[in-house]
């Protein structure tokens, strides 16, 4: 009802902050991770709750600790090496390889490239805006 009294008096910018009023993003929960508290002023407050932490060596060396996502039941057991694919263990898991190392022929190097250049272009339009 508050919109159309707005469109009637014919005021946009009235208009424009009731719809930006009523389509907020509102607060989640996220994965349960977090607990609704009973607060103040300021709503609800948020709690983290502390999870366990797998502290066995034995069980750290032969279980993919925090895998099994049920009640029951029991962690992925880890296999020797030779029962995983070859591919697996040339996995680069470290830094990515620095540009001078990349095929200029290849997507890679250049999403790199224009990524460098929109971060050199966005500190430039900073140190624009404080002069």
């Amino acid at each position: 009802m508050h919109i159309f009294k707005e469109l009637i008096k014919g005021n946009r910018f009235n208009l424009i902050n009731s719809f930006s009023r009523m389509t907020y993003a509102k607060a989640t929960v996220l994965g349960g991770a977090l607990k609704k508290k009973k607060g103040g002023k300021g709503g609800p407050m948020t709690e983290k709750r502390v999870l366990p932490v797998e502290t066995d060596p034995e069980r750290l060396v032969n279980y993919a600790c925090g895998t099994n996502i049920f009640k029951t039941g029991e962690d992925v057991k880890l296999l020797p090496d030779s029962e995983y694919p070859t591919w697996l263990w040339d996995v680069r898991t470290g830094p990515p390889p620095p540009l001078e190392e990349l095929d200029p022929n290849s997507k890679e190097y250049w999403r790199r490239v224009r990524k460098m250049a929109i971060k050199r272009n966005t500190q430039l339009a900073r140190i624009n805006m404080l002069k």
